[in-house]
Formats: structure tokens, sequence, C-alpha cells
């Protein structure tokens, strides 16, 4: 995998054969100063009683009673880290004592100190010289990277919304959805109105084939996307098999289609070792996401609709009969509004609305995630693009983090790099973009071996991908007319990347839910409860996501994360390929789920130590719930599945009719015996361009609301 070999490794090697070598101590400092940690261990620390120290270029000796110790220091993943070995037959005296007295130590002198993002002012320079001080390295090669400057200026703004969400008090949070009427009300032009438009434009333009009325509302010019998507031929084809996009389309859009896929954790320090997991069925397709967004707002326009880019929204305020949205043209500065049905907000974690629908909580975890592509500039031999990088670390725990690698070819010599680290959403340490980002630049020669002044920078890719671990399934604040979609939601498995694979899993799904309730305006909230793309097969495993945080405030050991990823993913090196795919897919069954975990505890029972000291007893408490409600979901679907949704189908052309909401109801039950257990069946489809309307939805608005508008 590229990994470097730490120093004292090579230190190691070189020792005398007769000479016992026990390890004792294995500690990350969290200084990427490692000379600085060198001066203060040779000086400061405590000694243990009766010996004296021998500095060393890497660190100390200390003889003794008899006895010896050595200590050694390597830099590596911009941090520094120590281990303590025995070096003798016998122990010093209260030698356990000392290692804690060097523990605390450590602790007093290097405690974490989690970034604070800086203030800058861009009215007196520019963001490159605002921030060279603090991120040397990121504005070292942003300022290469073509339309690098708007950038970092997005990375920065995303970075400061994020932290003004996570730890701005909430009383002092201005409200964005308001239950009254628009002080200026907009007619209702429009059936839905979506804000955010990268996976909102997927939902607009299905929406608009079905006849509605949409409007597309997005911050950033129309198409461009901080993010590269990768997915599957599988999970692609449900845009064709769903008639959104023909045959030919989808074949368009695909930029690279590679042979395969490693898995491979670290493990030169952890007990537990793994082999390679190969995945060549998985996110092995690169895709254009900025052309697949252009055809998506095509078809858009072509059926009536309408797309607001470098547009803001503002407020909205909520009545009875429809939406007033407020929203601001970012080129004009001028606010207008738009009379709207239904509001959907896909606009992601940097969403005011998801905020204030669960009260300011609404994700427990977050993926900082930064990257880049390149055109070129390895050197020849360095890495086969036929081949991806699917997760990857090539070093420990890194100042409270267990950075990742994904690494996915594009076209020609493209390579998009991804580093990320799970992440709990906690005030006094949101996450950083920032920093990250200067440990990518700083670190990208230790995972392939490169020289990052000669690569060809392309584009820079970034944002923050949330996760959320409560039972509680839908908003704590619910608004009617209003629905989350994608990573606003915050219903995708800690193992998917982005929400884009399971937005287009669920696409099928819930454009037959949201269309059913437009048809008859059931737009309350507990009617727009039932559109949800949640999975209890993935929302189980948000166990194993927790296991590989570091919690505020918390020291683990560096190797601990490392050590329970290559438990799992050695376990799904032993499984058939299929199962493999279906687990990092979102579609294993509980049979599987439970037969894995099972044998991943029996072959390695620390293992269960190991995720209650990361979650505790609370996190536990709090994610039973999730497995026995998903228990009791795969039993009911074992016995329903194979039967009730084609009966439900059966019942559709009366029970519509007569009861459109308990209709509603039993659709989504149905979706949820299938789709809500991984096992996902397209039974809606799309019009075909061509073809006209169906005549049930040729006027969705009913006649009460066209008058009133």
């Amino acid at each position: 995998m590229g990994c470097l070999v730490p120093q004292w490794v090579k230190i190691c090697s070189v020792f005398y054969l007769g000479a016992v070598l026990k390890p004792l101590y294995y500690r990350e400092i969290p200084c990427p100063d490692t000379a600085q940690v060198l001066r203060w261990l040779q000086e400061c620390i405590p000694l243990p009683q009766g010996s004296q120290k021998l500095p060393t270029a890497t660190g100390l000796r200390l003889q003794g009673c008899g006895a010896e110790l050595a200590v050694f220091l390597w830099s590596g993943l911009n941090t520094t880290y120590l281990k303590v070995f025995q070096w003798s037959e016998r122990p010093f005296p209260r030698q356990g004592r000392w290692l804690r007295e060097l523990e605390k130590a450590i602790q007093s002198r290097f405690p974490h100190r989690y970034p604070q993002l800086p203030a800058i002012d861009l009215s007196q320079g520019s963001i490159f010289e605002q921030l060279e001080p603090f991120y040397p390295q990121t504005v070292k090669y942003f300022r290469r990277i073509p339309n690098g400057e708007f950038d970092l200026q997005r990375v920065y703004w995303w970075e400061k919304r994020w932290r003004e969400e996570v730890q701005s008090p909430h009383p002092q949070r201005q409200p964005v959805l308001f239950r009254q009427p628009a002080p200026e009300p907009a007619p209702l032009e429009w059936d839905l109105v979506i804000v955010g438009g990268a996976l909102g434009a997927i939902y607009g333009a299905a929406m608009a084939r079905l006849g509605y009325r949409v409007a597309l509302v997005e911050r950033l010019p129309f198409g461009r996307m901080n993010r590269e998507w990768n997915i599957s031929r599988r999970e692609l084809q449900t845009l064709a098999e769903f008639g959104l996009l023909s045959t030919e389309e989808i074949e368009s859009l695909i930029l690279r289609e590679y042979t395969d896929g490693f898995n491979k954790f670290f493990d030169g320090n952890s007990p537990v070792r793994a082999p390679v997991l190969h995945t060549p069925t998985v996110l092995n397709l690169a895709i254009d996401a900025e052309k697949l967004l252009q055809l998506c707002g095509q078809i858009l326009r072509s059926c009536g609709g309408t797309i607001y880019e470098r547009t803001e929204f503002r407020r909205a305020y909520i009545e009875d009969q429809g939406v007033t949205v407020v929203v601001k043209d970012l080129i004009g500065q001028a606010e207008f509004r738009l009379g709207s049905r239904l509001l959907v907000d896909a606009m992601g974690t940097a969403s005011p609305i998801a905020q204030q629908l669960y009260r300011h909580h609404a994700f427990d975890s977050v993926c900082p995630t930064v990257g880049a592509t390149i055109a070129g500039g390895f050197e020849p031999g360095v890495w086969d693009p036929q081949f991806g990088d699917i997760l990857a670390s090539h070093g420990d725990i890194s100042r409270g983090r267990q950075l990742i690698w994904e690494l996915f070819p594009g076209p020609g010599e493209d390579l998009t790099f991804y580093l990320f680290h799970y992440h709990q959403v906690h005030p006094e340490n949101p996450g950083s973009l920032l920093e990250l980002y200067e440990d990518f630049f700083t670190i990208l020669p230790e995972y392939r071996r490169c020289n990052p002044e000669r690569l060809q920078w392309k584009k820079a890719t970034f944002g923050y991908i949330p996760g959320r671990f409560s039972p509680q399934r839908t908003p704590e604040e619910p608004f009617d007319r209003v629905l989350l979609i994608g990573d606003a939601a915050a219903l995708q498995s800690p193992l998917s990347f982005t929400g884009f694979g399971s937005l287009v899993r669920n696409c099928p799904r819930l454009c037959d839910l949201l269309n059913t309730a437009l048809r008859h305006n059931l737009l309350k909230a507990s009617d727009l409860a039932q559109i949800r793309a949640y999975q209890g097969n993935s929302a189980v495993t948000w166990l194993f996501s927790r296991g590989m945080m570091v919690p505020t405030g918390k020291v683990l050991p560096p190797e601990r994360i490392n050590a329970i990823l290559n438990s799992f993913f050695g376990i799904l090196a032993t499984e058939p390929p299929e199962v493999v795919d279906d687990f990092i897919k979102d579609r294993a069954g509980w049979l599987a789920f439970n037969r894995m975990a099972i044998k991943a505890a029996w072959q390695n029972p620390r293992l269960l130590l190991w995720i209650w000291e990361a979650v505790g007893a609370k996190g536990f408490a709090q994610w039973l719930p999730t497995y026995f409600g998903y228990s009791g979901l795969a039993l009911t679907s074992a016995l329903l599945r194979g039967w009730l949704p084609r009966l439900v189908r059966r019942l559709q052309p009366w029970l519509e009719v007569h009861y459109p909401r308990l209709w509603l109801r039993c659709l989504h039950w149905s979706y949820t015996l299938t789709y809500g257990v991984g096992q996902p069946r397209i039974e809606f489809h799309l019009p075909a361009p061509s073809s006209p309307v169906p005549e049930n939805i040729q006027n969705p608005v009913p006649t009460w609301i066209e008058e009133r508008a």
C-alpha cells in the first residue's frame, strides 16, 4: 500500500540477535515537530528510579539496576509517534509506575489542541494571503489548481458554516422556517421548489418528467461540483431501468471502468492483520458528474422547470395552502420569492433547514473529506489506473483521527484522491476541512510515492458527509410541506462515501412515494414522513461507524482503529465476492450481518471491548433499539416480501381512489419490506420522454389551490 517503514523498525532491525526486545508502550504525540518532541524527551521527561539516560539520534536509552529501556520517536502522518521497549531480561523496579508518569507528562506537555478557524477579511487581501500563515501547504497547492481561489473560498465558507451550526448556542440561531403567512406571499407557480442543485437535480428531473412544475435553487453555478462521483454499474443502471436516462446516456457518463478496487488498512502495529480485500464491482465506475447534472437540467427545463443558479435559500413561510420560499440572487444581491406546494431540502450538511427540523442537532457524526483530481505526474509504475483504492490507511491514529484514503482512476491519466476520517460532532471539535487539507498535501507522498510539485493539479474535491445515529427517523420539530432528501436527511450507510449511491438506489422508491403525496395533496408532516430512504440493514451498522471515531477529549491506542478495521475486513476477505459486494452496497441481510459479527467477535474477542471503549454503555443502549428494530423488520420482510408488495399493487386502483392517505402508507410499508432491508425492486417507471403525461398527473394541483393562486 505504499506505506513508509517507521524509523524505529529500521533501528530495531540492527539490534544484536541476543537482545530481549519487549514492547511496553506506544503513544501518538499530537505534534508535527518531531525535533521539538525529541528535545523535550531528552531533557524533561521523568526518569525511572536509579537510571541514567543516554540520548540517541531518535530518542534515548535508560540504563540502571541491571535493566535497560529504549525509547524511540519517528514522524509520520504529520505527527509524532513514540514507543518504549524493554531491552533487557529484567525490568526496572516500578517500571509500570514510570510508564504511567510518562503518559501524564506527555498529556501535560502535548495535549490535544483542536484547530480553530482563523478569522479573515477578504477586503484586506486575497484568500491566499489571509490563510497562508496558517495553512502554507494548502495555499501553495491551491494556487496551482484551476479556479483554486474560488474553491478555497468555498472550503473556508463551508467550514465556517459547519462550525457555526455545531458551536453556536441554540437560542442565538435564527430560524429559517416559519409557521405564518409570508409578509409578501408568492403565487403558487410551482409544485416543488428544490434547494440544492447536486442531488436535487436528479429528483427534480424525475418529478418534472412526471408533469410537476419544478424550480431548482442552486447556490453555485449549476453543474459545478466540488466532489467526484463513483458508483457501480449495477447501481447506475437503476437510472435507466427507472426511465430517467437512456442506456446510451448512461454509457456516455462513464469516464472509466477500472478492473479492481483494494481495501487495506495499516497493520504494522496492529495486533490484528488482514489480507487485501478485493472489491472489483464497488465504486468501479468514474462518473462525469457535471454531465449527469447537465442532462438532468435539460430534462427539467424541457418539462417546464426552471433552474435558479447562483441563488441562495434564505427562509420559508409555511401555510396550509403552500410555501413561500425567499431566495437571494447572489449576483444582483436582490431577494425574490417562489410559491410552491412543497419545499425539498437537498442542501446536505450546509442545510439550516435540517438543523432547525432536528432542533440544531441534525447530525451525530460527519466525515470531513478533502482531496483533488490530478491529470498526471506520477512516475511510471507507481500506480496502475486499472485499479482503485476503495478504503486504505497507511498509518495509525493521527491527532485524534484515523485518516483513510480513497483513490479512483478517471479518464486518461486522471486520478482522484480523497482523505477523510470518521468524526464525532462536538462543539469543541467540529472537524476541520482546512486542517485536513494541510495534512493531505503534507502526507500525500507517504501514501503514494509521488512529488506533489510534479503533479498536474486539476480540481479540488471536498465536503462534509454527515451521519445520524439516533433511532428517531423523523424530525424532532416537523413542518408540513417540507421534505429532506440526500445528505440533509443523513440516512446513508457509514461505509457509503456520499449520498449519491443511496440516492440512485432509492430514486424509484422515493419518486413513487413523492408522486403519490403530491397527486393527492398529502403534504402534512405525518404524510411526508413516509417518504424516506431509510434502510434498517445500513442503520444497524452505525455501531461500526462509531468504532472508527476517536471521541473528543479521549486518547485511544494509536493502532486501535486499524485493528478494528482489520478485524472486520479480515472476515469479509474470507466471504464469497457476492457477500462482500452486498455488504458494502448496503444490501447485506440480517443473517449475513449477524454471522459476520459473531465470527469477528469469536476470532477476536477483544473487538467487543474495543468498541465498548469507543461508544460506552450509552452508545450500546442507543444502538440496541436500532438492532432490535432491524431484526423485527428483517423477520417481517422474510415472511411478507414475496407476496405482500404484489398484493398492494393489485389493490391500488380501488385503495388509492377511496383512501389515498391509507394507500400512501401501504405503499411506504410495501417499499420498506424490500428497499428497507437492502432488496430494491423497481416497481415504478417514469413515462417515456415522448409519451403524454399520465392522465392522473395532468393537473397535479387541486383546483382550489389554482383559484387561490
